[in-house]
């Protein structure tokens, strides 16, 4: 990651983490940053009715990235059915 490059105890319990887009990276300042999530809306209504709490393990990979927040498989499971590939989230540091 960008990080703490391959070092495991870098990633929460459950593998609740998430790799954020240039507005929330701040020069890498998010880094170990944590926030609340709540799954909002999204296609065939993937939400499920519960917040989680994440960690900034990694910046976008992806240019343009396609969002604010990626999340971990793991997280997005949590907080979504798997129908919904993408979602709306409110998000709180």
């Amino acid at each position: 990651t960008k990080c703490d490059g391959n070092r495991e105890e870098q990633f929460p319990p459950g593998n609740l983490f998430v790799a954020v887009s240039e507005g929330l990276w701040d020069n890498g300042a998010a880094c170990g940053r944590r926030y609340r999530l709540r799954c909002l809306s999204g296609p065939k209504r993937p939400c499920k009715r519960r917040t989680i709490d994440v960690k900034v393990v990694d910046f976008c990979p992806f240019t343009p990235c396609p969002s604010t927040i990626m999340l971990s498989r793991d997280a997005f499971a949590a907080i979504a059915h798997k129908h919904g590939r993408k979602i709306n989230i409110e998000y709180i540091q």
